[in-house]
């Protein structure tokens, strides 16, 4: 039973293959040689940790953990009173070590306690060694937990835009087969340095003056942009998110250009270096930031689109703008394939048709309403 409890940590930790293959390794050296093992029991123990190792890798929620502390403890004595009966573990060479007293009862209810306590530990071991479980990233993309609500309450645009990235990154992550959970917790938090300052960013001007206008100055404009990078990072260490996560916050923008301001900037003639009109990255380091990157980029002129547009136009114009990316090298560390690209590419289309039904005309009449 010292096996499953690790097993069920990795699982939930590392993924269903990493605690197998501990479960594998554990099993070489065992049960401690001082103890008669029956080999029925072995199996049984064998068998408990792999269904562990399996379902703890797709487990999502603390109440399914709680019901595999319930029933895999259940199955190992139902198991154990088939296949041994009442026999109990003897000691070999005059040694006391017996696991609870050989009793199979006994043994299986202490399983279940070891169980529950290991699932009451697993957020301690997610906050001291960086642990991200399904449970705590669903935990985590709760649209209530306050920094997400302060998000949607203070730069509604920008949660409307984090909003329709979800759907654009969810959908391109299930196409390729990656982690959703990730991308989708990543992409809440992916824009909340913006929080800083709402009203520099178009999608929360609301048609009003825009502040960079004003500010009449590039390379300011550009240090604001940059800010809500820094200022996201911060906000990320002061609420705690997973390392994970924050990385989604610098890797979305990676070292894309900041095009409108260096524009801005040869057009007052003024004589700066591209460097300064870059975000500092890095680049993203993995299939799913860079995927966020890829939604970030698509989002708008997605939804500009005529809805008359066809759904070649609209592939095109996915097509210009992660060619882009891929030119600038953006894409350089994320290992995406030429393959997976294309499937990113459909999966964003397929997204983009659902979002742009027509509505029909009701009609209406002095007396009549129609819902």
């Amino acid at each position: 039973s010292m096996i499953i409890p690790p097993a069920l940590i990795i699982s939930q930790g590392m993924g269903s293959i990493t605690a197998l293959a501990w479960v594998s390794i554990a099993s070489f050296s065992w049960p401690d040689p001082a103890v008669a093992i029956n080999n029925n029991l072995f199996f049984i123990l064998l068998v408990c940790s792999s269904i562990v190792s399996l379902l703890g890798g797709r487990i999502r929620s603390r109440a399914q953990l709680l019901q595999l502390s319930i029933f895999v403890p259940i199955g190992s004595f139902l198991s154990q009173l088939i296949l041994m009966g009442n026999d109990k573990i003897t000691p070999i060479n005059n040694q006391d070590f017996v696991l609870a007293g050989g009793d199979i009862f006994s043994d299986s209810f202490l399983l279940a306690i070891v169980m529950l306590f290991t699932i009451l530990c697993i957020p301690i071991f997610e906050s001291v060694f960086g642990l991200l479980t399904k449970a705590r990233l669903l935990e985590l993309a709760d649209k209530e937990k306050p920094l997400i609500r302060r998000l949607s309450l203070e730069a509604p645009g920008t949660f409307e835009h984090t909003l329709l990235i979800c759907g654009l990154a969810e959908e391109a992550t299930r196409m390729i087969g990656g982690d959703i959970d990730l991308i989708k917790t990543g992409a809440l938090y992916h824009d909340i340095g913006k929080l800083h300052a709402p009203n520099w960013f178009i999608e929360n001007q609301d048609g009003l003056i825009n502040p960079h206008d004003e500010l009449d100055d590039p390379i300011k404009s550009a240090e604001v942009l940059q800010a809500h990078v820094d200022e996201g990072l911060k906000f990320a260490r002061k609420n705690k998110l997973p390392k994970l996560i924050a990385n989604f916050i610098p890797e979305h923008q990676g070292t894309l250009k900041m095009g409108y301001f260096f524009q801005k900037a040869k057009e007052k003639n003024l004589d700066i270096n591209e460097y300064y009109f870059r975000y500092k990255g890095p680049i993203p380091q993995s299939k799913e930031t860079a995927i966020l990157m890829l939604a970030d980029g698509c989002e708008a002129a997605l939804r500009a689109m005529n809805i008359n547009a066809t759904d070649k136009e609209a592939l095109e114009t996915i097509s210009t703008i992660i060619s882009s990316r891929q030119k600038d090298g953006q894409l350089d560390d994320s290992n995406l394939s030429q393959g997976e690209i294309f499937l990113i590419k459909r999966a964003f289309l397929n997204v983009w048709k659902r979002i742009r039904h027509r509505r029909i005309q009701y009609p209406t009449s002095k007396n009549n309403t129609f819902s």
